[in-house]
């Protein structure tokens, strides 16, 4: 970064500042939103208008995204820049009237972009108050007014649909869909810049994503006084000459404006000292306006210059000598580079901002530049690429000028504006139905209360999507839990067997992971087999064959639990479909594979639990508030202590039992179905078990990367996305895991890192594709998220009713990679949660190997009961 020192620094210094806009005094840069967030694709094609305001003329053009189609440029009569605003904008109306009659569409109704390049506060694309009259308008009764509103009243069949100024119009000229650009320098009779900013970084505008447009309006630099040091004192004569002194220092430093009144004014004191013109009459030199930036331009040239320069000064009666001559020749260029040096400056300043604000180390742009000091002059754009490189060496810079910067810039305004309108329009269709409201959260919770109730009754239970299983855990841990524990975890495609010590101090563990192979996972019974000679093999290695230890069972799969020790697998779930399991009792099946390895004596198991209870159990030996469990991983399910005298499918009334809910099922009887999308059901047609686990499949980290797949496939199909082109690798099922979620979702990600995963992923994507798709993965992961949060606010609301509390305090245990992993998932969830179940008191705490570990804790409360009894 520059110093703050240097005209850079304090450039750098305002523009930051002026994006900000909280805590510090006013920046002289107003950094002006534009909402302007896009930059031309070529995929433009409809006709529109462009009308602009200059300094003498009006010009009208009809073109298109891609360019211009015809156009015709209209004087403006001298008496309207001075006049009242209803002229002048009635003059523009008519313009557009007679240029539809003579193209042969005078009833056309046509989308119009209205370039006004004065400054204006923009609230909207189309909707901006001018701030103040520049460029010798003053016309009255506009200041403070909306202009497109004063434009509309004007014209009686055109749409005002983007109104934009002209250094936004010459970036838009300057912009193609291979090389767009994305900084404009204008650079003639008054002087700004606009560039495309980090949309997070602008908090004018209520829009974190993308990019957007800004307008500098950096002719006001200096306004502050931090320009003092490099004004001269025939900048402050020309300053207390002008019509607004103070204001616009730095536009009058480099405007074409006031580069002749510069020059005149050295000239006089140099006359005056007698350095020019020695006894030579120099009254001409008084007369304001004698010499002009196309002069001065003029003498300035090597070849012709001093020719020039003679030319005028004789003309002006000063009978000049040839050193007179040289060294007026000197002060031109001398103010001229000084100009062209300090607009290279801001332009650093502005690189300097963009490559930072990216996360860049290297930055190459095209700048669309406009005005007459650039366009006539060689030797202005020699310095200021020069200038550029000092001060910017991290980026490469291609000046790009612009032939229509202002009326065809406005028709690309237009025509971009009517493309992301039309995109936002698909988006909305796609996308509306994923963006669940409050009412519909509130709805879900309801039915999941609904669906816990009916579940837990004796005569309904098989009505109910949600089993409402007992798993015959009736205490959490106290602390006093003791002994030496084994401890089985199968949940997914890996298994592991934990050793477990329970001390007075603290939990050791010592664990060893056995990989699963997908012909045992989905083969004909060898499963439990496999299982055991990973248990031998474990106890082999630890020297601990032939103890008899209890043993803690996690077996995260849907079980009817019939006891502590006792569970009827159900249905298999997460891949798995070994044959000859479902409805048969898992620990018998574990102790029959034991008995085929004559290890049977050994194996001693006293509980079986899903990795829920076993979270719930590890974060309960911790505190004592915690009372449910929450799995929000590849899977997705929840258990909580419910009263016994609610359970209706068991015997007792007194205490507590812990439910199993398998709220993965929720909705498989059709409750959830107006909340289920196409693409759910796109994904759901293609698992191993269509119309099951309907809630898992909202919510859980198998799932979202196919359902963002399916979107950008509709978003592709609707040319919202890679500009329609289809992509094959897309079409590819589980391209997207949940982590690419994740990553996508990362804070402090930039978009062009987002852009590389996406080629990564063999997508063509540009920026805005990286825009559309991190979208797109929020509105999945926020959906998730806020259905987790719907979920958890039935469970809590119900054991808060269950036992009579006016307000209820809880700790919820949660383990999974989606909960843990993803950036905003957590906090989301929280959030919504509190929301939903504002009575509630909900802690979460984060599981620490809570399915071995709980497992085995759930084995240490069994033995602790059972020595208690005995």
């Amino acid at each position: 970064y520059p110093s703050e020192n240097c005209p850079a620094g304090y450039v750098l210094e305002a523009l930051e500042r002026g994006m900000s806009q909280q805590g510090q005094a006013p920046s002289p840069m107003k950094m002006l939103p534009t909402f302007i967030r896009s930059t031309p694709d070529g995929t433009g094609e409809t006709a529109l208008l462009g009308a602009s305001p200059g300094r003498e003329r009006s010009a009208v053009v009809l073109g298109a995204e891609q360019g211009s189609l015809m156009h015709h440029i209209f004087e403006i009569p001298v008496n309207i820049p001075q006049g009242p605003g209803e002229a002048l904008f009635d003059f523009i109306a008519q313009c557009l009237k007679t240029f539809l009659g003579e193209i042969g569409s005078p009833e056309t109704r046509l989308p119009l972009g209205f370039v006004f390049p004065f400054s204006c506060r923009q609230m909207a694309l189309d909707k901006a108050e001018l701030i103040s009259w520049s460029k010798g308008f003053q016309c009255s009764n506009v200041e403070g007014k909306d202009v497109v509103q004063l434009l509309q009243a004007a014209i009686s069949r055109q749409e005002v649909v983007a109104l934009m100024n002209n250094t936004v119009g010459a970036m838009m000229t300057c912009s193609t869909p291979q090389k767009p650009c994305e900084i404009a320098l204008v650079v003639g009779s008054g002087t700004n810049c606009c560039f495309m900013a980090e949309s997070r970084l602008l908090e004018l505008a209520d829009v974190t994503s993308g990019r957007m447009c800004v307008n500098s309006e950096w002719g006001c630099l200096g306004d502050d006084g931090a320009l003092d040091n490099v004004l001269t004192p025939y900048d402050h004569r020309v300053d207390q000459e002008s019509s607004n002194p103070g204001e616009r220092r730095f536009e009058k430093l480099v405007g074409s404006v006031y580069l002749g009144e510069i020059v005149r004014h050295a000239i006089i004191t140099l006359a005056s000292e007698q350095a020019l013109f020695v006894g030579k009459n120099t009254s001409a030199l008084a007369n304001r306006g004698m010499l002009t930036a196309q002069q001065v331009l003029g003498i300035m040239d090597n070849e012709n210059g001093m020719a020039k320069a003679q030319d005028l000064l004789e003309s002006l009666g000063l009978q000049p000598s040839e050193q007179d001559c040289c060294r007026v020749q000197q002060l031109c260029r001398a103010v001229v580079s000084r100009a062209a040096a300090l607009s290279a400056t801001g332009l650093a300043a502005v690189l300097s901002h963009m490559c930072y604000s990216r996360q860049q180390e290297q930055l190459m742009v095209n700048v669309g530049v406009d005005g007459g000091l650039y366009l006539t002059s060689t030797r202005f754009g020699e310095i200021m690429r020069s200038v550029v490189g000092l001060l910017a060496p991290e980026c490469t810079v291609n000046l790009v000028p612009t032939t229509d910067g202002n009326g065809l810039g406005a028709a690309i305004v237009t025509a971009v504006a009517l493309r992301l309108a039309a995109q936002q329009k698909k988006m909305q269709q796609l996308l509306g139905p994923l963006q669940l409201s409050h009412t519909d959260l509130q709805r879900v919770q309801a039915l999941m209360m609904q669906e816990m109730e009916r579940g837990l009754d004796k005569e309904r239970n098989a009505e109910s999507s949600l089993r409402m299983l007992p798993t015959y855990v009736c205490h959490t841990p106290d602390g006093t839990e003791r002994g030496e524990f084994l401890a089985l975890d199968l949940g997914g495609t890996n298994f592991r067997v934990l050793a477990v010590n329970v001390s007075q101090e603290n939990i050791d563990m010592s664990s060893k992971i056995y990989a699963i192979p997908t012909a045992i996972m989905q083969g004909t019974g060898e499963l439990f087999d496999h299982i055991m000679d990973c248990i031998i093999d474990f106890q082999h290695e630890k020297q601990m064959r032939g103890q008899a230890l209890p043993l803690g069972f996690t077996f995260s799969f849907p079980c009817q639990q019939l006891g502590l020790d006792k569970a009827v697998l159900l249905n298999w779930t997460k891949g798995f479909n070994a044959s000859d399991c479902e409805g048969r009792d898992v620990v018998q099946l574990l102790r029959d594979a034991a008995q085929r390895k004559r290890v049977g004596k050994a194996l001693k198991v006293v509980a079986v639990v899903n990795d829920t209870v076993g979270t719930m159990m590890a974060c309960g030996y911790h505190d004592p508030k915690c009372e449910i469990g929450l799995i929000v991983g590849t899977g997705t399910n929840t258990c909580y202590m419910e009263e016994m005298a609610k359970v209706g499918t068991v015997e007792g009334d007194q205490g507590r039992m812990c439910i199993n809910m398998e709220w993965g099922a929720f909705g498989d009887n059709g409750c959830i179905d107006s909340y289920f999308t196409n693409f759910d059901r796109q994904v759901d047609e293609k698992t191993i078990n269509v119309g099951k686990q309907r809630f898992e499949k909202l919510i859980s980290g198998m799932y979202l990367g196919e359902i963002v797949r399916h979107i950008l496939l509709a978003l592709v199909e609707e040319e919202v996305l890679l500009r329609g082109k289809s992509s094959q690798k897309l079409k590819n099922r589980n391209l997207l895991q949940t982590k690419f979620l994740s990553t996508i979702e990362a804070p402090g990600l930039s978009l062009l890192q987002v852009q590389a995963i996406l080629r990564d992923l063999d997508l063509d994507a540009n920026y805005e594709d990286s825009v559309l798709v991190r979208e797109v993965c929020q509105i999945v992961s926020r959906r998730a998220a806020h259905l987790c949060a719907a979920g958890m606010a039935a469970v809590v609301e119900k054991m808060r009713e269950s036992r009579g509390l006016e307000q209820f305090t809880v700790t919820v245990g949660v383990d999974g990679t989606l909960y843990k992993m993803h950036p905003y998932f957590s906090q989301n969830l929280h959030k919504m949660l509190k929301d939903l179940a504002p009575r509630c008191n909900v802690t979460f705490m984060q599981s620490e190997d809570g399915s071995g570990k709980g497992a085995a804790l759930v084995a240490a409360v069994h033995s602790r009961q059972s020595n208690q009894s005995s």
